[in-house]
């Protein structure tokens, strides 16, 4: 038996997750970006129904801490005033888009033909979703997505199932995301309300026409000046609301992103704004960590007070993932090292994740410290 339960379903701002520090209110920005008053808006609700942190996910998007039952009503009228609420809990609950960053009216238009035809989509699991990754090449095959849009090397589109190298030519977008949910659930993807593509695929379960390949991704982005902006990224994806007020200021489009980065739209110098990170180098950006104790009620211990003590040792290309309970929310997928807190210190697995098999048990922040400063002392 687990000490952490499987909830099945990710919060949102009309269905929010009780958390240690309040109700968790999840905003899915339209069309995945932000107008500078929408932005403001955020920000000045985080701080009036909230405990003014806001989160940035790992499906780009954004999440209000400390929200309380009697302050959530008029937050949603608050967010609902500025175009940030869906009609009802099944509509916002089939809206998981990610898209990237880097895009062009297109993929603007495409999203808006998305969007219009989730309504038409058949039953689908709470954490299916959809990845525009419409730019010039993929940047978003990491994201968690379940039917992707990407383009093949001579530029044109194609619908790609996760877990499947290839994909079907776009001839009429809406149309084939439609079909291809029909065929995931029909093909037997749904099990007790759960399921997800690239499981069904492992399986041997191929839509037809999928026989084009993306175009060669490239790596994923890091801080700094880009074609469409200035991309800054936040420690653990987290902000307090006065940082997205100072972001919003001048007047800047903002982009969220699955890396917990945000794209400042047209900026062509970085931003010096506190509790903001625009150095590619900084270690903190090789470390994933939750929430962590108290603010997560199932996790055993710290997480990233512990990441940042231990950021400065790390060796120059060595990646963390820091999980405050076994079921290892921030990184689902094996990491090269993870430190799992278990209520009795932080158990070490290498190369697994957090629910594998450890090599070291039991160890205290210190001990932790003390190998990483031990003299050719390898990786942890």
């Amino acid at each position: 038996m687990t000490a952490w339960e499987i909830k099945g379903w990710c919060p949102g701002a009309l269905r929010p997750m009780q958390s240690g520090d309040g109700l968790v209110v999840r905003i899915r920005p339209p069309l995945g970006r932000l107008t500078p008053q929408q932005a403001e808006a955020i920000a000045t609700a985080a701080e009036t129904y909230g405990n003014g942190i806001i989160d940035l996910s790992a499906r780009a998007n954004l999440q209000l801490r400390g929200v309380t039952e009697a302050s959530h009503p008029r937050l949603i009228d608050d967010l609902r005033a500025h175009s940030l609420i869906d009609p009802d809990i099944e509509t916002e609950s089939l809206r998981n888009l990610i898209m990237t960053p880097f895009r062009d009216a297109e993929s603007t238009a495409l999203a808006a033909t998305l969007t219009a035809a989730l309504t038409r989509m058949p039953n689908l699991p709470s954490k299916f979703g959809f990845a525009l990754d419409t730019g010039p090449r993929p940047v978003l095959m990491q994201a968690s997505a379940d039917i992707r849009v990407e383009r093949a090397a001579d530029g044109r589109l194609i619908l790609r199932p996760d877990g499947h190298p290839l994909g079907q030519r776009v001839t009429d977008f809406g149309q084939q995301a439609i079909a291809m949910a029909n065929w995931f659930v029909q093909s037997g993807g749904v099990t007790n309300g759960r399921g997800r593509m690239a499981a069904l695929i492992a399986k041997g379960h191929i839509p037809p026409n999928c026989t084009l390949a993306p175009a060669e991704p490239l790596p994923t982005p890091t801080p700094g000046l880009h074609p469409d902006g200035a991309l800054v990224a936040l420690a653990f994806g987290q902000m307090r609301a006065e940082t997205l007020h100072a972001l919003a200021a001048p007047g800047h489009e903002l982009r969220p992103t699955p890396w917990r980065m945000l794209l400042i739209v047209g900026a062509r110098t970085l931003p010096q704004i506190p509790g903001l990170i625009t150095d590619p180098t900084d270690p903190i950006l090789r470390i994933t960590a939750c929430t962590g104790a108290p603010a997560c009620p199932q996790a055993q211990g710290d997480t990233r007070g512990l990441a940042r003590h231990l950021a400065p040792h790390l060796a120059a290309t060595q990646t963390l993932h820091i999980s405050g309970c076994a079921k290892g929310c921030a990184h689902p997928s094996a990491a090269e090292t993870t430190l799992t807190a278990t209520g009795t210190g932080y158990d070490l697995i290498r190369n697994g994740t957090a629910h594998d098999t450890p090599s070291l048990t039991a160890l205290t922040p210190q001990a932790i410290l003390d190998h990483l400063k031990a003299p050719n002392a390898p990786h942890l």
